[in-house]
């Protein structure tokens, strides 16, 4: 054990638990998390994750429950997912080098189910309400899972993501990366990106609503404001910061890292450093009691407590230091800086106190090189280990192979009476980077990546206890770093349009949303019985029937038509033989009577290559498109098969958030009115994901008519997907209506954004708990109280209720 400051008004110590040292296994412990009942959940690399439960009997130490497996691969990382209704006793989820999450219950060691879709290792997870999970892998995205889905991609880092959080009650969403920034999400979207870190992010905390930690290989962690501003920076670590754990007074936490090290942190300051035999110190967890949990690359779970009812005894804490005080401690990790023999003191200088908790004190012992630690508590300098591998040190005699000079050539025997394997080795060199390079070479497992370097490590005399950092090695991975900017494959890896001498205003004219009376909250017509009734009946959704845009006024698009091709370039000019046809096409979709003839397919032609118009000039071509998209002819012609994909691809390219208003919000009522016809909903629902993410960019563009199209056309979609399973397309209805919310004013586009999210959850209970999860309620909730016009209200009313 070693001893502490003084926190708040009385001294607290930590001690090595009553618990003791819990050996799983020989490969490292990884990661693990706090499970109800002061349990815990561990993972080691290899294709195990052990359950640990406190014992009932005298000892109060833990035992393993059961081992869970199911990976094919080591396991990176574990989370708990809370209890339902469903799991009362919670669900564990584990990742894996194999790609996959594992979800465990905790009374059978099979996975329950599988979660696959990431492309590379699932290296973090983090669990939310109402059974939400947020995964972070190698393949540079985040996932958000929810009921055996994947509901969402996040998708913007460059590089690995290391780590992942979920803050409470907002729906936010936070992802660490090697590209050394942190991403904040809501609703899918990327709402800000904070950067600071000069190196990798391993890990998140979350402090609060508003508030959370970072560490990085940059030796630092950060407090950050979810508003973007860091607020303060933390030194202590003098290697890589691998995780973070907050205690429940959300002020003071813990940290560990490559350092050998647990760092505890009070009132902003490191008051005790516990060092650990152990080079890697990946993990940490604090229990419901207090007490702290760390596992290390020893593959051993450390448990420290305040208590003195917990504390080891005697024995178990002098075996401890024992075990330190054995260590072997290499000076190019970064620790204690370069070394002269010459210059040290010897065993006499322990006799002068530290000045503060952890400091470290070098000493000269004949042709050693000891480390000692102060600690606080106990009033004395406590042996750390050995330090070898300094400067003056000589490694050892070169040895010759496949031409190259190397400090050693191990022979590994793999399988019993087969050939041995070679492998070189230079004390220059990271024992895990050079493992991971043997296994690759001859084709043998990732799983045996600790045992071969902790074998490089056994048997170099010392001389590299870890990895030499900056070699290009990760610790964690044993595999190359992820390094931003670098070859490798990380990266996934003026005029206004409607002024002029014409009156044709595209968009202009009666609302045709504004309510009239209890009449149909969209249309205006089709009144309903009673304002009464609509307060017991829910008359908006779901909204299953698609929504378009009807008004037309003929003669003043033709009218502008004409003008516009008047002052049009020589080349551009159209003929009056090409407008004569578009004229007819256009009074033939808006006829009022059957007696209009049918569109031709040369009307439809020639309507297609107009809509290619330079884009200043275009947007009356676009008008008659929209409308005539909505006659069954049309709407087959130019959204079956191919011309399909090239009309929404030309409606996508007018839709560029550098574009022009008209074209924009025309695009978007065009797309709305293919809607109308079943060559239209096939060609959307198959772009859905293409033509949303391009919509929702349109939110930002101050434009009430474009904002109105945009929530119209999430609203179609919406009533398309209703009743239908795919849930990763409902998530992405949620996720745009929720970002528009965001920035829309205008109350009709509110309103339809409302019924959109209310038809993608109605009679869905996994879109329910999923916009429960992104902060739906909460984002929706001032719109509760508006009553002019009163449907926004009463809409906002139903959908909260089935929220609730």
């Amino acid at each position: 054990m070693v001893g502490a400051l003084p926190a708040y008004t009385c001294e607290r110590n930590w001690w090595l638990a009553l618990s003791g040292c819990l050996l799983r296994s020989g490969m490292s412990q990884r990661s693990f998390q706090r499970v109800p009942q002061t349990s815990a959940s561990a993972h080691c690399q290899d294709l195990f994750a052990p359950y640990l439960i406190r014992k009932n009997s005298s000892d109060k130490g833990f035992t393993e429950m059961h081992s869970m497996s199911g990976h094919s691969n080591f396991v990176s990382c574990v989370c708990i997912i809370a209890p339902s209704e469903t799991y009362p006793r919670g669900l564990v989820a584990t990742g894996g080098n194999d790609n996959n999450i594992c979800v465990f219950s905790l009374d059978r060691p099979q996975p329950l189910f599988t979660l696959k879709g990431h492309k590379n290792t699932v290296c973090t997870l983090s669990s939310g309400k109402f059974g939400t999970l947020l995964s972070g892998s190698w393949d540079t995205t985040a996932k958000v899972w929810l009921n055996e889905k994947c509901m969402m991609t996040l998708q913007g880092h460059t590089a690995a993501v290391w780590a992942v959080a979920i803050l409470p009650e907002q729906g936010l969403m936070l992802s660490g990366s090697a590209d050394k920034t942190i991403k904040l999400w809501k609703a899918g979207r990327c709402e800000k990106t904070f950067t600071g870190h000069e190196d990798c992010v391993r890990d998140l905390a979350v402090i609060s609503n508003t508030e959370f930690f970072s560490c990085s290989n940059d030796t630092s962690i950060r407090r950050w404001l979810v508003t973007g501003e860091c607020v303060q920076v933390y030194y202590s670590h003098t290697n890589f910061i691998y995780s973070l754990a907050v205690f429940p007074n959300s002020q003071d936490f813990i940290s560990t890292g490559e350092d050998r090290s647990l760092r505890i942190w009070r009132q902003g300051e490191c008051s005790q450093t516990i060092r650990l035999p152990a080079q890697s110190v990946w993990c940490c967890c604090i229990l419901p009691n207090g007490d702290i949990v760390v596992g290390a690359s020893d593959g051993i779970i450390r448990v420290f407590t305040e208590a003195e009812d917990r504390m080891a005894s005697a024995e178990d804490l002098q075996a401890f230091e024992d075990e330190l005080s054995k260590a072997t401690i290499d000076p190019k990790t970064g620790d204690l800086g370069d070394i002269k023999l010459e210059d040290l003191p010897g065993k006499e200088h322990l006799n002068e106190p530290g000045n503060r908790d952890g400091q470290t004190r070098l000493i000269k012992d004949g042709q050693k090189v000891e480390a000692y630690q102060w600690s606080v508590s106990d009033g004395r300098w406590m042996k750390i280990g050995d330090v070898v591998g300094g400067s003056n040190q000589q490694t050892s005699k070169s040895v010759m192979y496949e031409g190259k000079e190397y400090d050693y050539v191990f022979s590994i025997d793999v399988n019993e009476g087969g050939p041995s394997m070679k492998l070189p080795y230079n004390v220059t060199d990271d024992p895990w980077l050079t493992a991971h390079n043997f296994l690759q070479k001859n084709d043998l497992s990732p799983m045996f990546l600790d045992q071969v370097a902790n074998f490089i490590i056994e048997n170099t005399k010392g001389h590299v206890v870890g990895p030499a950092q900056p070699a290009g090695g990760d610790p964690f991975t044993g595999g190359a770093r992820y390094i931003p900017g670098s070859s490798s494959d990380t990266a996934g890896f003026g005029a206004d349009p409607f002024t002029g001498t014409g009156r044709y205003i595209p968009g202009s004219g009666p609302n045709p949303g504004a309510p009239v009376g209890v009449a149909d909250p969209f249309t205006g017509g089709g009144a309903y019985s009673s304002a009464a009734l609509r307060q017991t009946t829910n008359i908006y959704f779901p909204k299953t029937d698609g929504v378009t845009f009807e008004q037309a006024n003929s003669s003043q698009i033709i009218a502008k038509l004409k003008e516009l091709n008047g002052g049009a370039p020589q080349e551009h000019k159209l003929s009056e033989e090409v407008l004569e046809s578009l004229e007819r096409l256009l009074l033939s979709v808006c006829g009022l009577n059957s007696s209009e003839p049918a569109p031709t397919i040369q009307q439809i032609n020639l309507l297609w290559k107009a809509s290619h118009w330079p884009e200043d000039i275009v947007f009356p071509v676009l008008d008659i498109m929209r409308l005539a998209v909505r006659h069954p002819q049309v709407n087959e012609s130019l959204c079956g098969d191919a011309e399909g994909v090239q009309l929404c691809n030309h409606l996508l390219n007018l839709m560029r958030p550098e574009g022009r208003p008209a074209n924009q919000m025309l695009a978007l009522r065009t797309l709305c009115n293919c809607f109308s016809g079943r060559h239209g909903r096939a060609l959307l629902m198959a772009q859905r994901e293409t033509v949303l993410s391009r919509a929702a960019d349109l939110a930002t563009v101050c434009n009430k008519n474009i904002h109105i199209a945009l929530a119209t056309l999430v609203l179609n979609y919406a009533g398309c997907l209703h009743l239908q399973p795919d849930l990763e397309a409902k998530a992405q209805c949620l996720s745009v209506a929720s970002r528009a919310l965001e920035t829309v004013q205008d109350k009709e586009a509110v309103f339809r954004l409302l019924v959109a999210l209310g038809t993608t959850v109605a009679s869905d209970q996994t879109a329910q708990d999923l916009a429960r999860s992104l902060g739906v309620s909460s984002q929706i909730s001032k719109y509760s109280s508006v009553s002019d016009p009163s449907k926004v209200g009463e809409c906002c009313q139903l959908l909260l209720k089935e929220l609730q």
